[in-house]
């Protein structure tokens, strides 16, 4: 198996956390800022995995994706997220990942996040079960959260679209969005 790994961060300590522990596990982790970078080494390297950060410097990483599937249709990717909500984890999953994560997350976290991608048929036919369903209901203020990031991404990131869309003034959808999510 390819023990090479690509790591998508643009944060630069986070990065080097990851490269550094991924190493002392006997990984050959490569780092990249930037799509152009992660493009050009995903290329040169042909690493197994990918970590792919959802947000590189403004732009989204989900982007990436395909793009990194062009090139070598069988690397794995984790999609990692300092704000993870569930409409960005379907549309990653949709999209080709085989995993997504939220920050901050350790390297063993990590690796089994890749082994899901790797289970043998009897495992995959295990996990397919359904699965229960959480006794507790999701919170108003997580739902509208929820809802916020769909209609953000059906207008492309544009927030005078979306305000207008959820007939929501512009700075307090601003304001709902700088707010980091309500858990649950």
């Amino acid at each position: 198996m390819n023990q090479r790994l690509l790591i998508i961060e643009d944060d630069d300590t986070f990065s080097a956390t990851l490269v550094r522990a991924l190493k002392r596990r006997g990984y050959e982790p490569l780092a990249a800022k930037d799509a152009a970078a992660a493009l050009s080494l995903m290329a040169a390297a042909a690493p197994g995995w990918v970590v792919l950060d959802l947000n590189l410097a403004g732009e989204s990483g989900l982007a990436l994706i395909p793009r990194l599937h062009e090139i070598d249709p069988a690397c794995r990717i984790v999609v990692l997220t300092g704000y993870a909500s569930i409409s960005t984890a379907v549309d990653a999953i949709k999209l080709g990942a085989v995993q997504y994560l939220a920050k901050p997350v350790d390297v063993d976290t990590l690796l089994r996040a890749f082994g899901h991608a790797v289970q043998s048929d009897e495992t995959l036919a295990a996990a397919s079960a359904p699965a229960a369903i959480s006794a507790v209901p999701m919170s108003v203020e997580r739902m509208e959260w929820e809802h916020i990031q769909r209609v953000l991404r059906e207008h492309k990131g544009n927030i005078s679209a979306t305000a207008r869309a959820l007939n929501m003034h512009r700075r307090t959808l601003q304001r709902k969005l700088s707010k980091r999510p309500a858990r649950q």
